[in-house]
């Protein structure tokens, strides 16, 4: 599980009333275990999503590729909302956005699951022979995330720009995925490590912040 996904069900959770926040989180990563687990015991169906359904331009698109395009429309629309909702919230002086139904949040944090999911399990599928060991992993990193998922959480939300900048990466995930399903393959690593030095910048500036602060 990345981190790209607990900071998506971070920030959809966080527009849950404080008594179902908890448990948001908890379901919402849970439900991504278990899409991961599934889909890794479907790899002859996973794989058959690869095969080609049609040409654009000359550019073959399978139903993995709409899955990505779709997904990926999906986060980048999702967390520009947030990004409209959060400075129109700050613009009328309010001090958060409004609330979410926990259907409606779920039923989110399952689309972009499933997104999430399958890349990471095509991308895996190599591994097929490990598959115990992968599940274990899974497992492990659930528990992992559940156990952080609460800090992660009370932090975005006490730090506005964090949040911002939590969200312009959910913009830039979802326009990878859309490049990954028109076959625009964008390296993970280049992501992550932008992704990751723009996150130690922003630790500076809180830190100067607080520095000035005292």
């Amino acid at each position: 599980l990345g981190i790209d996904n607990i900071i998506f069900i971070s920030i959809l959770t966080g527009r849950l009333p404080p008594d179902q926040q908890r448990r948001g989180r908890y379901l919402g990563l849970t439900l991504a275990m278990l899409m991961r687990i599934g889909l890794l015991f479907s790899l002859t169906w996973i794989m058959s999503l690869t095969a080609d359904l049609f040409a654009v331009f000359g550019n073959a698109i399978s139903m993995r590729d709409l899955i990505l395009l779709g997904g990926g429309a999906f986060l980048m629309a999702k967390a520009t909302r947030e990004v409209h909702n959060s400075l129109e919230g700050a613009a009328h002086g309010h001090g958060g956005v409004a609330t979410m139904g926990f259907a409606a949040v779920m039923v989110q944090i399952a689309v972009v699951d499933i997104v999430f999911s399958l890349d990471s399990v095509i991308t895996a599928v190599g591994l097929v022979d490990q598959i115990e060991i992968m599940v274990a992993a899974i497992v492990i990193a659930v528990a992992v995330m559940m156990v952080a998922s609460g800090a992660i959480s009370e932090f975005v939300e006490r730090h506005p720009t964090v949040k911002m900048l939590a969200l312009s990466f959910l913009i830039l995930i979802g326009l990878t995925l859309v490049g990954e399903g028109l076959d625009f393959h964008t390296p993970k690593g280049y992501i992550y490590f932008a992704m990751a030095f723009a996150f130690g910048v922003e630790m500076l500036n809180l830190r100067a912040r607080k520095a000035r602060g005292g």
